[in-house]
């Protein structure tokens, strides 16, 4: 487990010194799971820290939260009383397994729902007094301050922390013995990520648009949702089935640094990709699209709730994983994947699919719409349908003998079986046939009256009941009962069916990451254990698709030097995409998938932190500049130098003067960590940052520009990265090309070289001098006139109406 917070960024290992006080020590965990999305908070009596993890997605086996249970072993796990089932067994099965292993079980605390209320838990966190906030802030300022630290935008997350708080102060932790005013010591508040995961959050994934959420078009889907619009996640997934989709999702939101997993992803594409193993991929992929909702089947099995289509589903899905299988085995041993698929998937998927085939006759099952069987399975079940197919010419014979004893009147009848009743005999209604007296006939007993039609019970029918019985019952009641036999049978084999659902959901990822590489022209990238990367003729994935033709440029960050770059250039230049770009880049490599370059050298990143874009928010009240200023917050307090942090126009939401004093600090603060800083790209309008050398001559410093060409009054732009630095924006040049009227665009120009030549600036509206003295004539001449002896004359008034009206115009 690593740890970032607002102060200190990495636990520090424990010393030989310290064993017997952190024998002591104790770990407290607030957990919940909603919707598939999982919060985890917890508090550290060593060092009197709340360590929180932002909302990330988690499968219903709940395994990151077994990850993160594992590593931190809590003494109690606090969570709601109202939990989702999947949750409750976890922890059922996490204390028995606890039990088994002889170790020490976490004690389970279950809260009331209210307890974890939203607005609840943000009242607790607000008006808790932490020694770390200084006495003398407003409430606001506190606001303000707890903001920057902790993600309000994380709902789950701050539930889970309302949570955890309400522990604290009930079981009153590491203060049992003191007075009850004395509160359990929170001394920080620290954000933590699993070893292996690389740090992102939610502003990172918004702006690099790695998911976008869209209105569905179709109005029959507005109530349905949302669909998935222009994003990354849009562009990779080409998957064939539910869940290589889900995996791939899951791979985007938890990008890894675990270099022997991302090369083990790499290899398969890399097999994907050779021109020889083409009609493999188109194998595989047609199996892929045969893989069905297994779990649920499984389910419904379970309750004994399963349709027709449940049947061929599953058949479809066990056929399929064999030909996987088949295939597999066929493909080199030294790919770790085809290697566990040949051998998970075991003999027990051909057994259950011919069992399927064997015993469900699926075109009976389709035409009854219920579940029956094939001929040959079930002796008994044979007879009693071969019985119920001759019924037909055996019940027309009976109806002629019937017809024989029956009045002369009675033009013809039939005998018919209906189940639960019977055999009875049917005769038409006669006209004569008026009240119920008239329907009684010798030696027939009346059952019922139906669409003109008389139904009886004889004598011979009594006898059919008596000798054939309810025929289509009992065989339903069979079938039901092998139906029963086959659930019961399959069910005890479906651990091979959760294997197939486990790796045909990897290989299905792969298949469309190998896809998109084939079609885009992608490159594998290298991984190395050094600090910074390499990327030659870098694309950005998105707007390459959209563009007619995309401008490649370089990317290189080094171990000892060049790990900040200031990068300048007219507005349009390109400015924000490159850093985008580089950003998508580095965390295409994090997920395994092959990259938009020519060459891609990636070293080690464990965080990818952003200040580009402003996420309005009105959760806490915060101004957009304040937004931004905690998105920088989060970069300068939680990167390390194996992070990556992409700033883009930092400063301009406030005061120039203060927004270049602001940039300039922090990349001074970064530039005094030497190579210990990150990796940061910074694009900025700020000139006066290089012209007024606020920054010092350093080897860490690079400047960078975006190649444009002045022809007349036309910017040309290149889209070319280089070095060197930009002293002017274009911005008339911008502005025309934004459609801005010619007049405006002259009147700010004007406006700009007098600004920067330090000249007055005129109105345009000043009346002229000639015009003014003819107004102070005027105000003079009217004033001449008062007769200042005269009592009802109110100079105050000729002041303030003649005057001071006229002042602005005439000074």
């Amino acid at each position: 487990m690593s740890a970032t917070s607002a102060t200190s960024c990495a636990l520090p290992p424990p010393l030989e010194a310290e064993q017997e006080e952190q024998e002591g020590s104790e770990t407290h965990m607030s957990v919940l799971w909603y919707a598939g999305q999982l919060a985890i908070t917890y508090y550290d009596t060593e060092n009197c820290s709340v360590y929180f993890m932002p909302e990330i997605p988690d499968n219903e086996d709940l395994k990151l939260l077994q990850k993160v249970i594992g590593e931190l072993n809590p003494q109690c796990i606090v969570t709601s009383a109202k939990q989702d089932q999947n949750i409750a067994k976890f922890l059922t099965n996490l204390t028995a397994t606890a039990a088994e292993k002889d170790i020490g079980k976490p004690e389970i605390v279950l809260f009331p729902n209210i307890d974890f209320g939203l607005e609840v838990s943000k009242q607790r966190i607000l008006s808790r007094q932490f020694p770390f906030i200084p006495s003398h802030m407003t409430a606001t300022e506190k606001i303000l301050y707890l903001s920057s630290i902790i993600p309000f935008e994380s709902p789950l997350m701050i539930r889970a922390l309302g949570g955890l708080l309400k522990f604290l102060d009930r079981r009153r932790v590491g203060v049992e013995l003191e007075d009850s005013s004395i509160a359990v010591p929170i001394l920080a508040f620290k954000k933590f990520v699993l070893s292996d995961t690389v740090d992102m959050d939610e502003d990172t994934y918004c702006v690099l648009q790695i998911f976008k959420s869209d209105i569905h078009p179709s109005v029959y889907k507005l109530s349905s949702g949302l669909k998935e619009g222009f994003s990354l996640y849009g562009i990779l997934n080409r998957c064939r089935c539910k869940w290589g989709e889900k995996l791939l999702r899951l791979w985007l939101t938890r990008p890894t640094r675990n270099l022997t997993e991302l090369n083990k992803r790499l290899d398969v594409i890399n097999f994907f990709l050779l021109a020889q193993n083409y009609e493999t991929v188109l194998t595989l992929q047609n199996c892929l699209k045969n893989i069905k909702n297994v779990p649920l089947i499984l389910k419904r099995m379970t309750l004994s709730n399963t349709k027709v289509s449940d049947w061929q589903a599953l058949y479809k899905t066990a056929y399929n994983a064999v030909c996987l299988r088949d295939t597999c085995r066929s493909l080199p041993n030294t790919i770790e994947l085809f290697q566990t698929i040949s051998r998970v998937f075991t003999d027990d998927l051909h057994y259950i699919a011919n069992l399927i085939s064997k015993v469900v006759d699926f075109e009976g099952s389709l035409s009854e719409s219920r579940f029956t069987v094939r001929s040959n399975v079930d002796a008994t079940i044979d007879e009693k349908k071969r019985k119920l197919m001759g019924l037909s010419d055996f019940l027309t014979e009976v109806a002629q003998k019937e017809l024989e004893t029956l009045d002369n009147h009675i033009p013809f009848c039939s005998v018919i079986y209906i189940p639960l009743i019977g055999f009875l005999l049917s005769i038409p209604r006669l006209p004569n046939m008026v009240d119920k007296t008239d329907f009684e006939i010798e030696g027939l007993d009346f059952m019922f009256l139906s669409e003109d039609k008389l139904h009886y019970r004889s004598a011979r029918t009594k006898e059919l009941d008596s000798l054939l019985g309810d025929l289509h019952s009992e065989v339903r009641d069979q079938e039901t009962l092998i139906m029963h036999q086959l659930q019961t049978k399959i069910l005890e084999k479906s651990e091979v069916l959760y294997s197939v659902i486990e790796y045909t959901a990897h290989l299905d990822v792969l298949l469309a990451l190998a896809a998109i590489a084939r079609e885009n022209a992608y490159c594998r990238p290298r991984f190395t254990h050094h600090h910074g990367f390499h990327i030659k003729d870098g694309r950005h994935p998105l707007m390459e698709l959209c563009a007619k033709t995309f401008v490649a440029n370089p990317a290189d960050s080094g171990e000892a030097a060049k790990r900040i770059k200031i990068i300048t250039g007219p507005n349009s230049s390109g400015k924000s995409v490159y850093l985008k770009q580089v950003g998508l880049i580095v965390f295409m490599a994090l997920i395994g998938s092959y990259v938009p370059a020519a060459e891609a050298e990636i070293g080690v990143i464990d965080g990818i932190y952003t200040r580009i874009h402003s996420r309005e928010s009105v959760s806490v009240g915060l101004s957009t500049f304040m937004i931004d200023l905690n998105q920088v917050a989060k970069a300068v307090n939680n990167a390390t130098e194996r992070s990556l942090v992409l700033i883009d126009e930092f400063g301009k939401g406030t005061n120039t003067l203060d927004g270049l004093s602001l940039l300039a600090a922090v990349l001074r603060y970064w530039i005094r960590q030497g190579t210990q800083c990150p990796q940061v790209f910074v694009s900025t309008n700020f000139h006066s940052l290089m012209q007024l050398e606020l920054l010092p001559d350093t080897p860490l410093l690079e400047y960078l520009t975006m190649e444009t060409h002045q022809d007349g009054e036309e910017l040309i732009f290149f889209y070319q990265i280089k070095e060197g630095m930009s002293t002017v924006s274009h911005a008339a040049n911008i502005a025309a090309l934004a459609g801005m009227p010619a007049k405006i665009i002259e009147r700010g120009v004007e406006v700009s070289e007098l600004i920067r030549n330090g000249k007055p600036i005129k109105r345009l509206d000043h009346p002229s001098k000639g015009d003014r003295m003819e107004k102070c004539k005027s105000i003079v001449e009217k004033f001449l006139c008062i007769d200042l002896d005269d009592p009802q004359v109110d100079l105050e008034e000729f002041l303030s109406k003649e005057v001071l009206s006229s002042a602005a115009s005439v000074l």
